[in-house]
């Protein structure tokens, strides 16, 4: 840098704009350098005592003079000034060109525009979302979403009012497979083209599947090794000019624990990833950074509400939108997508859970695959799936390609196929359960390598039907499963058949336990697990490893996955087992309701059926034992009698009904008899009921009115 004469430093009139402009940047240059430790407190006090403007300028540049590379360095820091503007603008290209590189330029198939438009503001996580399995929230849902505030996606992370801040840490939740990923993706695309988030200089979007290959991390780190585009730290730590996203906090290795966490404000020590996220979410570290964290209900309730400045939902497709979603998957064919809506909208359950994009995609993936072998076998009467696990064996057939089979045309070739891919799913079988048995959903190649899975054969056709590939940023790839609910199908696939030959309790870690011998023992266990598991994240597994032993289940899967006739003779025994859980002692919960859905898989719905039968004729009042009980909270959360009204009036007592309150307000209308303040006082905790229309024939308003 050239010294500038004491004649040129003092031509022109102090006042002059010039003048004003280059003292005001020699003033953010003069912060910026002192910010920057480029000089010390005593070199910047010199400069500020030199005396008029011209000369506090001549000594500033004085300094600069000698501070060579470093001058260059800092000034590269500075977004304001020509040499930093040029350099922003340049890494930031690049960062953007290689944002849309990986999130792709086009949204995902079955994704409909309400949710790449907006999301829906909440108060806060309900018992159900910290508490219930996804399904088990959908169903109860009963496809009406929590009411709230909608936010366009331009406005996620800007004031609500002209009097509030900005958030600093926005929470989206939804359940898996309803878009979260896809809606970042989007946000991503949208701002790397400048059309939101205008208020960020930078985007850093992370997946936890991402930091799950580190032990630990600096927050330095974070920026300069993963985000290589986004410059130097100093780029994106400036206030209000970065969003770190979080995607994926459900699929964290390990939880989050606020309460045990130290605290740190250094950003270059290393520290192990759970603490680091903590730290960034407290403010400790990068407190000027925006953060937005998705996650699964339950998984977000790790993080404690004080530290949340926004919390959004994602919803679900409505009627019209999962018609849109099927759409998409059956461009050319007409008839077809008539078959598989029809099927979709005469079944309430698969409607309810198509609702979820993800599953939507698979549910017209395997009907579509049943109509297509209806009609190459010429065989109308082909029965269609009325339960979860006949969907999923329609989908798992279509994933073995198993159309040689259903001409019957099994050759050698064929059968060699065959065994080749059912080895495949018994190791990947075996890798979903211990994954789910540890609350695991992404696994790596030493996860594959452990459990025996040929990393070769994960290229093919069926492990792209079965498992998502990703590559991370560190260089590595993670594996997860299409959908939560096929991992879940997947680990009742092995569960069945390890049960044959297990010695030991399959869910303990080591495999060590008492000796239990027998495919009942091995049932009756996974029964217990399940309704001693508080989160309810065996729910759905169960409901597999009950649908397996179902006729038609069996049916289609023997051959390809199952032996056949395999395990018939313990259906009727495995139906005694699953109803005596629901002992005398037995409350009405979300664990005793599963094991309706267990029997309902299992094809064995007499009790339904008897309280169903009981409800229509009006003769409820002596079925008040714990087993009726619960097909009765069963039957208001599927049946569609009691989708809109239930006339309970003289039927059951208070007692029963009170014992029922949570599944009775997932009805729309309600009539009983009860003492008007008692119900009140029953009903505050469940403000978010379903219910529209509550009829209370009270003995006290009756006598008032009389």
């Amino acid at each position: 840098i050239r010294k500038p004469s004491c004649s040129e430093v003092t031509q022109p009139a102090w006042g002059h704009p010039s003048w004003l402009c280059l003292h005001s940047f020699w003033l953010q240059t003069q912060d910026s350098m002192r910010k920057q430790e480029v000089w010390t407190d005593r070199e910047t006090c010199w400069a500020k005592n030199a005396g008029s403007p011209a000369e506090q300028v001549k000594t500033l540049v004085d300094l600069l003079a000698g501070k060579g590379s470093q001058l260059l360095l800092a000034c590269n820091k500075m977004p304001d000034s020509p040499v930093g503007s040029q350099s922003n603008e340049s890494r930031l290209q690049k960062h953007c060109e290689a944002l849309l590189s990986r999130v792709g330029n086009d949204p995902e198939l079955g994704s409909p525009s309400h949710q790449l438009a907006s999301l829906i503001l909440v108060e806060g996580l309900t018992d159900l979302q910290l508490k219930e399995h996804d399904f088990t929230q959908v169903e109860a849902a009963r496809g009406v979403w929590r009411p709230g505030r909608a936010i366009t996606l331009d406005r996620l992370f800007l004031p609500l009012s002209r009097v509030s801040i900005p958030p600093r840490v926005s929470v989206t939740i939804g359940v898996a497979g309803v878009g979260k990923t896809t809606l970042v993706r989007h946000f991503v695309r949208c701002w790397a083209r400048g059309q939101v988030g205008k208020g960020f200089s930078w985007v850093l979007p992370l997946t936890f599947r991402d930091l799950n290959t580190y032990e630990k991390l600096s927050a330095d780190k974070l920026i300069y090794s993963i985000f290589s585009n986004a410059g130097e730290a100093g780029a994106v730590t400036a206030p209000d000019r970065a969003l770190l996203v979080l995607d994926g906090l459900d699929e964290c290795k390990t939880p989050l624990e606020f309460s045990n966490t130290v605290a740190c404000t250094d950003p270059k020590k290393e520290i192990q990833v759970d603490h680091l996220i903590t730290n960034i979410i407290r403010g400790n570290l990068f407190p000027e950074i925006s953060v937005w964290i998705t996650s699964r209900p339950s998984a977000a309730g790790q993080i404690p509400g004080g530290l949340v400045d926004r919390m959004t939902e994602i919803r679900g497709l409505t009627e019209e939108e999962i018609k849109v979603c099927l759409e998409q998957m059956f461009p050319e064919d007409q008839n077809l997508l008539g078959q598989v809506l029809s099927q979709v909208q005469a079944n309430r359950g698969l409607y309810l859970m198509c609702t979820i994009p993800a599953f939507c995609r698979l549910t017209g993936l395997a009907l579509g695959h049943l109509y297509r072998t209806r009609l190459a076998v010429q065989d109308a009467e082909l029965p269609l799936p009325q339960t979860l696990c006949e969907l999923y064996s329609w989908y798992f057939r279509m994933a073995l390609g198993g159309e040689g089979q259903d001409k019957g045309k099994v050759s050698p070739r064929i059968e060699q196929v065959m065994q080749g891919a059912r080895k495949m799913v018994g190791t990947l079988g075996r890798l979903a359960f211990h994954g789910l048995v540890k609350k695991k959903y992404v696994f790596y190649e030493q996860d594959m390598k452990a459990f025996g899975v040929d990393l070769a054969l994960l290229q093919s056709s069926l492990c792209s039907c079965l498992l998502q590939r990703e590559e991370t940023l560190a260089s590595s790839v993670a594996y997860c499963f299409t959908h939560l609910s096929l991992q879940e199908f997947m680990a009742a696939t092995y569960y069945y058949s390890a049960s044959k030959r297990a010695i030991f309790d399959l869910f303990t870690e080591s495999g060590m336990s008492w000796p239990r011998l027998g495919f009942l023992t091995h049932f009756r266990c996974a029964v217990q697990r399940a309704t001693q598991a508080k989160d309810g994240r065996l729910d759905v597994f169960l409901r597999f490893l009950s649908g397996l032993l179902s006729p038609r289940v069996n049916a289609l899967l023997a051959g390809s996955l199952l032996a056949q006739g395999e395990h018939q003779s313990y259906r009727n025994q495995v139906a005694e087992v699953l109803q005596g859980f629901l002992h005398p002692d037995t409350a009405v919960c979300a664990r005793a309701i599963n094991i309706l859905y267990c029997l309902s898989e299992l094809r064995h719905t007499d009790l339904a059926r008897s309280v169903e039968e009981a409800m229509r004729s009006g003769t409820l009042a002596g079925m008040t034992s714990p087993p009726h009980r619960t097909a009765l909270a069963y039957l208001l959360q599927m049946s569609d009698i009691c989708s809109w009204e239930a006339d309970f009036s003289l039927c059951l007592s208070q007692r029963v009904l009170q014992s029922l309150l949570p599944q009775l307000l997932y009805c729309q209308s309600l009539r009983w008899v009860w003492d008007l303040e008692c119900v009140l006082a029953s009903s505050r905790p469940f403000p978010g009921s379903l219910l529209r229309l509550l009829e209370f024939h009270s003995w006290a308003l009756n006598h008032r009115s009389n």
